[in-house]
């Protein structure tokens, strides 16, 4: 009996996605609940399993096309033994003539050889590429054939195969016109990278967007860090971050002023009283923002084990719509990759976005003489069709005396 694999849910006001990867090709055995493929939506990846033990039937959408909710993504024959990841004759013949022609492997190497998808271990085979220390993409750890691609390719080895066999689509530098005696490679963008250009560029088009800035002195809060970071991580099981702090003076600020806290709804001002704060989380895929729901009644340890989840869920790209839906205002650390100043984008329909930055110790006038301080710049990017600039700046004053002073938000001050 043949079943059909059929693209699932994919979220709140997401009709469509793209098949990101497949997993198994017709013929492989599969068991019931084994991933099968990837699908790539505007904001996040999700995973398709087998509906039931048996055997791939066939791929009706390859990688790369686009597809939309119910459809069918192909079937499985319920029952039927398949002939799993070992490599055909001709296939295990040529990767062996490969590997002889380049010389013997290592055991490790033969015995992980034995394990690879055919197509895996064939340009493993002929680049002479030791799998044996490779942690794989694919379920399991297991190494794909996208992962021995990657290595080679960064080996400068079969450039040509690579270039041809990558999943994602490239054109020679000769087919460039523009470009065509210059070396160039040719990357067709992810669905979640077009999404986020799209609604960047529809922010600062839709939007009144400012900037304005502060600066924080950092140490009371970095003593008080060090204080307690040791007992915190004994008692609570997590390390005792910065973000946390600032989520707290957030909330605080938001409540001062909440014209931040809200958004424009036609030709309503739409005011919220709570308070789901976005985290941006930088991935390989690009930028997410995971929401922290009701920050205003977590405590530190509760909001760092959530932030470290959600950091983990988004780089491994397990984030589902749920996460990144319906954020009140954010906040982006430029700080963790080096960045002492920014002006950060408005996640839409939020009004206000923080920007924090790298500390960095700088000399300042503290009662008429000049100290080294760790300091750090601080960003409210605002829409000024909703927040005044009066409100904007006291917002930033409110952030900078929490943190300044942070046995107040310890005391709920």
């Amino acid at each position: 009996m043949s079943i059909e694999i059929k693209v699932p849910t994919l979220g709140e006001s997401v009709s469509e996605a793209t098949v990101a990867k497949w997993y198994k090709k017709p013929g492989d055995a599969v068991d019931a609940d084994e991933l099968l493929l990837e699908l790539e939506t505007e904001k996040v990846t999700l995973e398709v399993s087998s509906p039931s033990a048996g055997m791939l039937e066939s791929v009706l959408k390859e990688t790369g096309a686009t597809v939309v909710v119910g459809e069918v993504l192909g079937t499985i024959k319920a029952g039927v033994k398949g002939a799993g990841p070992a490599m055909s004759a001709s296939e295990d013949t040529k990767a062996g003539k490969s590997s002889e022609a380049a010389g013997p492997l290592s055991p490790e190497a033969a015995k992980v050889l034995a394990i690879l998808s055919p197509s895996a271990a064939k340009i493993a085979a002929e680049n002479q590429i030791d799998t044996t220390s490779m942690v794989g993409s694919g379920k399991d750890g297991r190494v794909t054939k996208g992962d021995v691609l990657d290595v080679t390719a960064s080996l400068g080895l079969g450039s040509a195969r690579v270039a041809g066999a990558s999943q994602e689509p490239r054109v020679k530098p000769e087919e460039n016109s523009v470009m065509s005696d210059k070396p160039v490679e040719r990357v067709r963008m992810s669905r979640l990278r077009k999404t986020i250009a799209q609604r960047l560029k529809d922010s600062q088009n839709t939007a009144a967007i400012l900037t304005t800035f502060n600066e924080i002195d950092m140490t009371n809060v970095v003593a008080l860090r060090a204080r307690y970071r040791d007992e915190f991580e004994k008692k609570h099981g997590i390390k005792l971050g910065f973000m946390s702090f600032f989520i707290k003076a957030s909330v605080e600020a938001l409540k001062a002023i909440p014209s931040v806290n809200a958004e424009i709804d036609g030709d309503d001002l739409v005011y919220k009283n709570y308070y789901d704060l976005g985290v941006a989380v930088g991935t390989e895929q690009g930028l997410v923002v995971p929401v922290l729901r009701g920050a205003d009644h977590k405590s530190f340890a509760e909001i760092e084990t959530e932030i470290a989840g959600m950091g983990k869920k988004a780089r491994e790209g397990k984030l589902s719509m749920a996460d990144l839906s319906g954020g009140t205002f954010s906040i982006s650390n430029g700080g963790v990759y080096g960045s002492l100043l920014s002006t950060p984008i408005i996640n839409p329909p939020q009004s206000g976005i923080l920007g924090i930055h790298k500390t960095q110790d700088r000399p300042v006038a503290i009662g008429g003489k000049v100290e080294v301080r760790p300091m750090m710049y601080i960003a409210l990017s605002y829409d000024h069709r909703i927040i005044d600039g009066k409100e904007a700046v006291t917002f930033l004053v409110k952030i900078k005396e929490a943190m300044e002073n942070p046995e107040r938000l310890l005391l709920g001050l």
